[in-house]
């Protein structure tokens, strides 16, 4: 049945109004879902970005304090997408920012950044820093007491070293295990995530690298378990897991059988003698009815329990703190670190609550992964290059030295025999 033009447009408007209902109730949730997330810092390094920044003089009145430049580097997907990069070798960085002070209480805390190493670093540092209480940003440093510590630290071939260090009632501790960080000259996120229930995770590039607890993966609390170190394994305790069939009996006779028996198939040699060479026998050959020594065949032992452990007991030491995984009042965010090599850049620093934000921003960076992988094979290309022009060069300037020294070896022989030819004959003419 053909539907009329006023009922045709009656269903449009029925279609459009649910439409307008969906999109209503999903900017709703948006606006929901945004409002129960919060982003204490955010820094892109824009153009206003010193403004926000303020660079200690630590180490400058020793000539030792490096400075930073807003640059994309040498290499970049998006030139545009400016960080602030170390330069001059061998100093020291200092620089930090103020922020709103926050705490992370009762909530997840997401501390990211990303960082680009387009120095063959040698040994340095790569990582950031959340400080509590008062800071004097003019004399930021080393010294500067912090709340946590994180990002990477490189030296030599060796140390490759992803650092996770917590303050807890004014003492660091770093993590124990052993976290590697990425080595290339590509830009990567670094990303900590620090939960209520004192849980955590480790991205890199918005994967997760590792994760644990604070309980068990920093040496801040003693442990909640202990050996118990004066349980005795009990004298019944059964660690043999297959023992001896004891039903199983020795068959009669099985001592008796020979190793070895004359060979059944030799012969006499025709001319043994055995008055001359005695009462021929037989060579001896392996008995293949000789079975070794009789064992019983092992069989499940019925009373087996496994290795005896020591067991873990409540460490009496052990009093828990709910509040492990709080930090001081967050209110200052810094880089300090030492560079044998400069060239890193740093980026995209994020401080919020909400681990989906914080891989979103990877996302965006990561549109431009591929031209930046791209601008970095060209600018190998380039540096490869120019170091094959110079080492020609240097060849070709060697060569050239080479040449000269000959030709002159040559000339003072050539004058040498000459002196020598004249001195001789004018004594001749004397």
């Amino acid at each position: 049945m053909a539907l009329s033009n006023n009922e045709k447009g009656k269903s449009l408007l029925q279609v459009l109004s649910s439409v307008e209902s969906m999109l209503l109730a999903f900017l709703i949730f948006s606006l929901i879902t945004s409002s129960l997330s919060e982003i204490f810092f955010e820094e892109r390094f824009d153009d206003d970005w010193q403004s926000r920044w303020v660079r200690s003089d630590w180490k400058r009145s020793e000539g030792k304090a490096g400075s930073f430049r807003h640059t994309a580097g040498k290499w970049s997907g998006d030139p545009d997408d400016k960080g602030i990069q170390t330069t001059t070798d061998a100093r020291h960085f200092a620089i930090s920012a103020k922020i709103p002070e926050f705490s992370n209480k009762n909530r997840t805390l997401v501390v990211q950044y990303s960082i680009k190493f387009e120095q063959d670093i040698e040994c340095g540092g790569g990582y950031l820093k959340l400080h509590s209480g008062y800071v004097n940003q003019k004399k930021y440093g080393g010294d500067t007491p912090y709340s946590m510590m994180f990002g990477p630290d490189l030296c030599g071939t060796q140390m490759k070293k992803l650092h996770v260090i917590l303050s807890y009632q004014g003492q660091n501790y770093p993590i124990k295990k052993d976290l590697q960080c990425e080595t290339d000259k590509l830009t990567h996120f670094y990303t900590f995530i620090l939960r209520p229930d004192a849980s955590y995770s480790v991205w890199i590039d918005g994967r997760e690298r590792d994760s644990g607890s604070m309980y068990t993966d920093w040496d801040i609390l003693p442990p909640r378990k202990i050996k118990d170190l004066n349980a005795k394994k009990p004298a019944d305790w059964e660690e043999r897991e297959y023992i001896d069939d004891p039903n199983q009996v020795k068959p009669e006779g099985y001592d008796s059988i020979p190793r070895e028996i004359p060979d059944p198939k030799a012969k006499k040699p025709d001319h043994w003698d055995e008055e001359e060479d005695g009462i021929w026998r037989p060579p001896k050959v392996p008995n293949p009815a000789y079975k070794g020594p009789w064992k019983r065949k092992k069989v499940k032992n019925p009373n087996y329990k496994g290795k005896w452990k020591t067991p873990w007991i409540d460490n009496p030491e052990f009093e828990d703190d709910p509040d492990l995984y709080v930090l001081r009042p967050t209110k200052y965010v810094g880089i300090e670190i030492w560079q044998v090599k400069a060239g890193s850049v740093f980026d995209n620093i994020l401080i919020c609550d909400d681990p989906d934000y914080a891989k979103k921003v990877i996302e965006e960076v990561f549109v431009h992964r591929e031209a930046e992988k791209e601008a970095f094979e060209e600018a190998e290309k380039v540096r490869k290059a120019r170091e094959e022009e110079e080492s020609q060069r240097a060849r070709e300037e060697g060569e050239k030295r080479r040449r000269d020294r000959d030709r002159d070896r040559h000339r003072d022989r050539h004058r040498r025999r000459y002196r020598h030819d004249y001195d001789g004959d004018y004594h001749d003419e004397l």
